[in-house]
């Protein structure tokens, strides 16, 4: 049901193959610096590792090798994830990365990079979770409530597949930070989050029980990575997104972070 992939095979063949020729042919951007912004919120993507107090994840591992192929410096800022695209678009950063969906009314805003990931929405809730099982059920509940971010995707699929379309409904708790709402449900102030399955998985996976996902996917999403309008950044990072995809070392970043990490282990 989660997003699964496994790693290619002979990379030392791989290395010895057309793909290594592509990868030498990207761009180089001679060494500048690129401000990359997240939001740090968003496991396994980006987050702060509790035992570390890094800031890691899948998205960090990828834009490093794009960093590195592309011959470019990364420096990471953070801020919220209402001010991200906004920012972007008005030139703060070059690049914006939190596991945001491409939707042509963000285009109005920003350029998006090609996809790097597909992700489905599930619905999570408390591990004793027994008054509702789907998406039709929690609608019924009528004392249910959906802890989300305004302006996400989590937040229209709430009003607009599950609730009524009002996005006014005080059935929505809005909280300022995706771990917020998930904090919201784990004490039993909301009984329902959406998310895709990268971040379901990751909370699952770390709850001891404390969590799962009920009910069948909600919609499909691409994730890409955000620029200014007219930015010369996105043909090189669309470049190098390919040479990652072919030669699995995105399917080598799914591995090691949706089956063989644990958060807090």
């Amino acid at each position: 049901m989660f997003f699964r992939r496994t790693v290619l095979a002979g990379l030392t063949a791989v290395m010895l193959s057309p793909i290594a020729a592509f990868a030498a042919s990207l761009p180089d951007l001679g060494g500048k610096t690129v401000v990359v912004v997240t939001e740090n919120a968003y496991p396994p993507l980006q987050f702060v590792d509790p035992k570390s107090g890094k800031a890691i994840g899948w998205e960090y591992d990828a834009m490093n090798e794009i960093a590195k192929r592309l011959n470019f410096k990364v420096e990471y800022q953070n801020t919220s994830w209402d001010a991200m695209i906004q920012a972007v678009s008005d030139g703060q950063y070059n690049i914006g990365m939190t596991g945001i969906t491409i939707k042509d009314d963000r285009k109005q805003k920003v350029d998006f990079s090609d996809p790097y990931m597909r992700s489905q929405q599930f619905m999570l809730v408390r591990g004793d979770e027994k008054r509702f099982t789907d998406a039709k059920s929690f609608g019924a509940f009528k004392d249910g409530l959906i802890g989300a971010q305004p302006g996400t995707s989590p937040f229209y699929t709430a009003v607009y597949e599950i609730l009524d379309g009002n996005e006014q409904n005080p059935r929505i708790k809005l909280f300022e930070t995706f771990g917020a709402t998930v904090q919201a449900l784990k004490t039993g102030d909301v009984d329902l989050v959406l998310t895709d399955s990268v971040a379901a998985k990751g909370y699952v996976d770390s709850s001891n029980g404390g969590l799962k996902v009920v009910g069948e996917p909600l919609g499909t999403e691409d994730f890409g990575f955000i620029f200014p309008k007219g930015s010369d950044l996105v043909a090189p990072v669309n470049a190098a997104i390919a040479s990652l995809k072919a030669d699995g070392t995105f399917d080598a970043l799914n591995k090691k972070w949706f089956l063989d990490y644990k958060m807090g282990e």
